[in-house]
Parts: C-alpha cells; sequence; structure tokens
C-alpha cells in the first residue's frame, strides 16, 4: 500500500483531509480545521502491521530503497510517501523536500546500524526514560556506542513508533527508510495450511468420496 501524504484533498480540489495539522485552512475549513492531524504510522502499527516504511517523493534512491523493501517483505506492507501538493498545499514538506534539508531535518534509518543523523552525522538518539532524546556525538562524553542501533526486524515496536512519529517540529528528525519489517505468518498462507490439515483429517477428499461416505441405496 502507498500513501501518498500531501496533508490535503488535491485531486477534489482542497479540501482538508485527515492528515493536515490542526488549524489549517482550506476550502472546507475556511476557520481552519478543530482536529489533530491523523498519523498513517499509528494505524499500520495499531492494526499489529509488521512492514511500515517512509520517503519523500523528489528522493528518488530513498523511495526505491523502501519500495524494494516492501516487495520483498512477505505480507501487507505500507509506504508512505511525503508528497508535495503545488495548488493546494505547496511547500508542506518543505523541510525535507530536498537533500539539504534532508541532512538537516531527517534521519535515514537503516537496520542493524546507528540511529546517526545531521550533515556529518553529528548528532545521534539515544534512550531517555521511555522516549527519545537527541544528542551530540563528542559533547558530554557521548560516543556513537552509546547510539541507539536501529532494529527493523524487532517483533516489539516500541521503538519503531517512537521513530515513526519524529519530527515536524518536535525538536526530532523525520525518520525516512524502512522503520518496521518484522517476518510473521501471513493470511493467505495461515489459510491455506488450515484448509489442508482440514482436509488430512476428513474421510473424504473429493465430491465422489463425499458421496461414500455414508449409507448408500442402489436403484435399479
Amino acid at each position: 500500500m502507498i500513501l501518498l501524504n500531501n496533508r490535503i484533498y488535491g485531486l477534489t480540489k482542497g479540501q482538508y483531509s485527515p492528515t493536515s495539522p490542526r488549524g489549517f485552512v482550506s476550502k472546507s475549513s475556511p476557520y481552519g480545521t478543530v482536529e489533530d492531524p491523523f498519523r498513517p504510522a499509528e494505524l499500520c502499527f495499531g492494526a499489529r502491521g509488521h512492514f511500515f516504511a517512509r520517503a519523500v517523493a523528489t528522493d528518488a534512491p530513498g523511495t526505491v530503497d523502501i519500495l524494494k523493501a516492501a516487495y520483498n517483505h512477505k505480507g501487507a506492507s505500507v509506504c508512505e510517501i511525503l508528497q508535495n501538493c503545488v495548488i493546494f498545499n505547496n511547500g508542506t514538506h518543505d523541510a525535507v523536500y530536498n537533500k539539504e534539508g534532508r541532512a538537516k531535518n531527517a534521519i535515514y534509518v537503516k537496520h542493524g546500524e546507528p540511529l546517526v543523523f545531521g550533515e556529518k552525522n553529528e548528532f545521534g538518539l539515544v534512550q531517555e526514560g521511555f522516549g527519545l532524546k537527541v544528542v551530540k556525538i563528542g559533547e558530554n562524553g557521548i560516543t556513537l556506542k552509546d547510539i541507539l542501533v536501529h532494529d527493523a526486524h524487532c517483533q516489539d515496536n516500541t521503538l519503531q513508533l517512537k521513530l515513526a512519529l519524529m519530527g515536524d517540529g518536535d525538536g526530532f528528525p523525520i525518520a525516512l527508510g524502512v522503520i518496521r519489517d518484522v517476518e510473521a505468518p501471513t493470511y493467505d498462507d495461515a489459510v491455506t495450511a488450515q484448509i489442508e490439515e482440514v482436509k488430512a483429517a476428513k474421510k473424504y477428499h473429493n465430491f465422489a468420496e463425499l458421496l461414500e461416505t455414508n449409507d448408500i441405496w442402489e436403484v435399479k
């Protein structure tokens, strides 16, 4: 599933959407919206999704990377693409829409690698209590060994969800890349296995055998 998130209903001429920020003025909210925006990652994680990734529409390599990963994931996958709407919501993702902006305001997460970001990878993420904290490597005794390592395959999605919800004015970078990618049984495989299990326990395996399972009368 590819969600093109431009924070507005652009194709229907500019109505606010579930991802529009609180107070957003549009044709259908002339005095500003009165509710907090819907966050796609929360729905995916809340529905026990096993794959979630994010990219920016202007970042071709980053987009290709997550689409390849989504294709290779066995089961449903969700990719959020941060996209601009030139006509009705221009500049909504300006902070990360060019390469320079992403270097300052985004963090590319990669499984098994430290969660570092910045123009020179001078910043990193560490755990503080039940949350995350941005630190500068080299200050206050902080070294690369103190930085959290991204685990996209962890069944426990606590850290993955925190990464997915970062950014957008909270002092944290926006996470890009494959945030969650966990192997799990798929619906199709589970149903197929169940059918085979039931079939193996039955005395009949086709219609002809079914007819012969009970008393039979032959009329001549």
